[in-house]
């Protein structure tokens, strides 16, 4: 069993289906960067005027994506995928909040 610890690690990985136009969204595997509720607000509001990617890259660490994780290829996804960019947002706020959709 895992035990609970009071300082979490500074990074966790969680799954997340990209929209595909056409057909279903397809998993790919973030890893995040940990955020305490304080530091979570505070991104939220200096994410508000911000472009999907730049959230991205400030909240992303690692994909499971053979290109490498950088702001162009951030923008590609985003680009390519309009629909990317929320789905891996709220991923990331969801697993911060422990807020898990049942399968």
């Amino acid at each position: 069993m895992a035990r609970f610890k009071l300082n979490p690690e500074p990074t966790f990985k969680a799954k997340v289906g990209i929209p595909v136009p056409g057909s279903r969204p397809v998993d790919v595997q973030f890893t995040f960067k940990h955020r305490t509720r304080d530091e979570v607000t505070a991104w939220c509001e200096a994410s508000r005027d911000s472009e999907a990617a730049e959230s991205i890259e400030q909240c992303v660490v690692g994909w499971d994506l053979e290109d490498e994780l950088n702001r162009e290829n951030i923008e590609r996804l985003c680009n390519n995928y309009p629909g990317a960019g929320l789905a891996i947002i709220g991923v990331y706020l969801d697993e911060l909040r422990g807020a898990r959709a049942k399968n």
